[in-house]
């Protein structure tokens, strides 16, 4: 039984192997993407896009089934509440903030209503209504970068410490004005008006090029701003910032050098000064004015503590209106090349007494007799700080004895002073408590007199580093630094062929 059936499977193997109607098995097969693209087709039929031929792919017999994706992992946060995650986030610092809003749609949106100040760099991101859905809670807005209309792709960049922008090559930086590099003032406007009435509780606000019309809506919605810096501002601008009446900062800039060139004068003072009665701190840059407008702010702002002069171009005779002001603590004068080039005769200058701090910064004191009604008109004050002046001599020093109350003296990079003049100023200084002298090089410590070492005993607070070529020789000596290398490689060739 077992040997036929051996035998029958062999004679079954042979006749279908020898078979003359032998066929192998059909296989049949999709046809793949070479077949497809053989296929001749009508020169006048439109080709087929992309998507029918996947489709016919898919509706051919025995072609394998599209592959599915993975169904997402279940989010685990959807459990937890959006005032709860907003608890979390405010719990992280705030670099890690960004690094949280690129999580999902859900953690960026709770992030961004964390965002309190924005510097904004591109115009269409608040034209479009984005930065309002995206950070709906901002309360200081930055708009200077954004209303420069500037190359992306332009390898020539323009840096200022108010902006930094591209430039063409065929555009000069002091004539981004006339190539109509700034935004015109009805968008700036437009965008104003976006701005008041997405945030109503806005505090701080920077722009560039605003006129009335933006500033007033501004005024209308958002009364509780503190703080407010135009940029390119005008003296009709400033009838917007009337209805302000809550605004504490104010920051004018009418011209700045190589960029832009606009007026401020005396009508714009007036119009501040009647508008604004609540100021504390007001920097005026680059503005005209005289006695008349900076009187009028010292009568109609009674809270203002704080005035600020930046590279002004003041007419001559406004130094004296500072006497009419009734509150004022600090006086701040930076990269003013002059001061006041005549503040009139003595008898008609009076005394600020409530002024306590007087700053110079990067200024020109050359004329003994400006400076020295600069100090008269401060002679209460107890801080003086004199920063890189330019012309600041022993003569003109010597008139900083008119302020008798100095209980801080900070003197950094006046290189024409010296010990004689230093001595004789503080010595008549008799409640001076700190002193800050750095990098004075024409003051030596082999000058100091008994006089002034007997008072550097008694200060609360001493910083004395006049000459900075002494004390880096002084902090380098016995380390071998600072010297020739001759004799160094000498010695490193005598140890040499010793070795040897």
């Amino acid at each position: 039984m077992h040997a036929h059936h051996f035998a029958s499977a062999a004679d079954l193997r042979v006749n279908d192997t020898n078979s003359d109607t032998y066929k192998p098995p059909l296989v049949k097969r999709g046809p793949s993407l070479p077949d497809i693209r053989s296929v001749k087709r009508d020169p006048h039929q439109q080709p087929k896009t992309l998507k029918n031929a996947v489709m016919h792919l898919k509706s051919l017999p025995n072609s394998p089934p599209p592959e599915t994706l993975d169904p997402p992992p279940p989010d685990h946060t959807d459990a937890i509440s959006d005032q709860l995650l907003l608890r979390i986030f405010s719990l992280l610092p705030r670099h890690q903030h960004v690094s949280a809003s690129l999580v999902c749609k859900r953690w960026m949106g709770l992030a961004g209503r964390l965002v309190r100040s924005v510097k904004l760099a591109d115009w269409d991101f608040l034209d479009s209504g984005r930065v309002v859905s995206r950070f709906p809670n901002l309360t200081d807005i930055d708009l200077v970068s954004a209303c420069v209309k500037s190359p992306r792709n332009s390898g020539i960049v323009a840096s200022h410490k108010l902006l930094s922008f591209h430039l063409d090559a065929s555009c000069l930086p002091e004539e981004i004005v006339e190539c109509e590099y700034l935004l015109p003032a009805s968008a700036v406007d437009e965008g104003l008006r976006i701005v008041a009435s997405a945030y109503p509780g806005l505090r701080r606000l920077v722009v560039i090029g605003a006129s009335e019309k933006g500033l007033l809506s501004v005024a209308a919605e958002c009364s509780t701003l503190q703080e407010l810096e135009l940029h390119y501002c005008t003296d009709m601008a400033l009838k917007g910032i009337s209805g302000c009446k809550n605004l504490q900062i104010l920051k004018l800039i009418g011209s700045v050098d190589g960029l832009y060139a606009n007026v401020v004068s005396d009508i714009g003072f007036t119009i501040l000064a009647q508008g604004c009665g609540r100021l504390v701190k007001l920097e005026l840059s680059g503005c005209e004015g005289s006695y008349a407008g900076v009187k009028a702010i010292a009568q109609c702002c009674p809270m203002l503590m704080e005035l600020i002069f930046c590279d002004h171009r003041m007419d001559d005779g406004w130094l004296s209106a500072l006497q009419y002001f009734g509150n004022l603590r600090t006086l701040e004068l930076k990269l003013c090349k002059k001061i006041d080039s005549s503040p009139g005769p003595n008898e008609h200058l009076g005394a600020c007494l409530t002024l306590q701090e007087l700053h110079l910064h990067q200024c020109q004191l050359r004329d003994k007799d400006n400076l020295a009604a600069l100090f008269f008109i401060c002679q209460a004050v107890t801080e003086i700080v004199l920063e890189d002046c330019w012309g600041l001599d022993d003569d003109l020093f010597r008139k900083a004895s008119l302020c008798r109350r100095v209980k801080l003296l900070y003197l950094e990079g006046c290189s024409l002073l010296t010990m004689e003049s230093l001595d004789s100023v503080l010595l008549s200084w008799t409640e001076l408590e700190r002193l800050k002298v750095i990098s004075c090089n024409n003051i030596k410590d082999s000058d100091v007199t008994p006089g002034v070492a007997a008072l550097f005993g008694v200060l609360r607070e001493l910083k004395w580093r006049p000459d900075s070529k002494s004390l880096l020789s002084a902090s380098l000596d016995g380390t071998g630094m600072g010297k020739k290398g001759g004799k160094f490689f000498k010695r490193m060739i005598k140890v040499g062929s010793n070795k040897r």
